[in-house]
């Protein structure tokens, strides 16, 4: 069966429709609105839906959630004990969806291995399929989506609230003899070993894949090509997990491994190109 294409709008009228449909048993409130804001980049929300039992307390937190975000819930009772009946409705309501013809893609957010048929036969038929979940997403789910985008970076972006300082502890600076021992146990709690564990460690290997793949022959491959291809061969590549927003911020970053370079085209327009240094 012949897939049908997914539109590619030139101007801001004609935005790709998506439908965002929402697990509630394996999603956060608290991530809803960068969810909402990075879908944003992909098109219109003009359907919004979350799945789950909200006579359950477990759900309390998302009423005023779903207020404020115009999102409509739809309400699927706990039949029996052990069984998810929320995934049943989600995915009869995606592929009623998908059967108007009315849509370019669906944004599923969870972080279930169940929907991992679903975004197959999503893309099956032409739609493209953005997944949101936790890092604790199955492997096999991340790679039936498109384009995964993992929550934690998401939740990151919002700044969290400066640390009140510590009170001095002028007890510990009379004891001589401890004095060595906490300057030997500073070392692991430093700033630059805090900063190394809150992202990524950068996948160099794909990388250079990627612009040995999109290069000319004197090695060089335009930036665009290059995030085209880390994005097909990992749909959740995503700069925001090595720390940078774009993916030529990234590369200059390190320019012992990437060498960046600005041209102007016959437009006027200037475009990147990265090739591998050394």
């Amino acid at each position: 069966m012949k897939s049908r294409p997914v539109a590619r709008p030139e101007n801001d009228d004609e935005q790709p429709r998506l439908a965002v449909l929402i697990d509630a048993d394996n999603a956060q409130p608290a991530v809803i609105e960068g969810l909402l804001a990075e879908t944003a980049k992909y098109g219109v929300a003009s359907v919004k839906r979350i799945y789950g039992d909200f006579t359950s307390t477990r759900m309390t937190q998302w009423k005023q959630a779903l207020l404020k975000h115009s999102i409509n819930p739809v309400q699927q009772f706990a039949y029996t004990s052990g069984k998810n009946a929320t995934d049943s409705s989600l995915i009869i309501d995606a592929m009623d969806l998908m059967y108007t013809r009315r849509f370019d893609g669906v944004c599923l957010v969870s972080s279930d291995s169940d929907f991992t048929r679903l975004a197959q036969r999503l893309r099956e038929e032409g739609l493209t399929v953005y997944g949101f979940g936790e890092r604790k997403t199955p492997d096999a789910f991340v790679q039936a989506c498109d384009k995964f985008i993992y929550v934690e970076v998401l939740r990151s972006e919002v700044p969290a609230p400066p640390a009140p300082p510590s009170p001095p502890k002028p007890a510990k600076k009379a004891a001589k003899p401890a004095a060595k021992k906490p300057a030997a146990q500073a070392e692991p709690t430093a700033a630059p070993v805090v900063e190394a564990g809150r992202h990524e460690s950068l996948p160099l290997r794909l990388i250079r894949q990627a612009i040995e793949e999109a290069s000319d022959d004197q090695g060089w491959a335009f930036l665009g090509s290059v995030g085209s291809y880390l994005n097909k061969v990992r749909p959740d590549f995503d700069t925001r997990l090595y720390g940078h927003k774009k993916l030529s911020d990234l590369l200059k970053a390190h320019p012992r491994h990437f060498t960046v370079e600005e041209r102007g085209g016959d437009n006027g327009l200037k475009r990147i190109y990265v090739r591998s240094a050394g």
